[in-house]
């Protein structure tokens, strides 16, 4: 995967979003398994604490998982996130990128969201990062993307 997928889903306020509609822009597309857990609330809070310098530098933050537009929007009111978060139940942006698949969970191999960021430059992949951890991540990405820009 290098461009961005010509894929459309919903945002937090039922608003449909094409993903290549961000083509001319900087954007840092992440996917998280669940909202409201408490390793994706960490990471959504950390992107939020970011997103000021982020923006200022040029990036739109994009936080996508399968949970339903309304979940997005209450877990958007919860914490204050001031960024786009994406519904994808039939997980075609998460399989067009590469944040679906087999992964081990104590021993055991499942099908499930594999937690990545993708970084695309005027829709050109730049920089992606799977199976992270969720705390600090957001920092790591904050960190690349200042190195980018300087």
């Amino acid at each position: 995967m290098s461009d961005l997928p010509e894929i459309t889903l919903l945002d937090m306020n039922g608003n449909s979003v094409s993903l290549d509609g961000f083509k001319d822009q900087n954007v840092i597309i992440y996917f998280y398994p669940r909202d409201n857990t408490p390793g994706c609330t960490t990471e959504a809070c950390e992107f939020r604490d970011f997103n000021g310098e982020i923006i200022s530098m040029g990036y739109k933050i994009i936080g996508i998982s399968r949970d339903s537009a309304d979940s997005h929007r209450k877990f958007t009111e919860k914490y204050g996130l001031d960024f786009t978060l994406l519904s994808d139940p039939e997980m075609e942006a998460h399989k067009a990128l590469g944040a679906w698949g087999t992964k081990k969970m104590y021993g055991k191999e499942t099908q499930g969201v594999i937690r990545s960021t993708f970084v695309f430059t005027k829709g050109k992949l730049i920089k992606s990062w799977t199976n992270v951890k969720a705390a600090g991540h957001a920092a790591r990405v904050l960190e690349y993307i200042r190195d980018k820009v300087s």
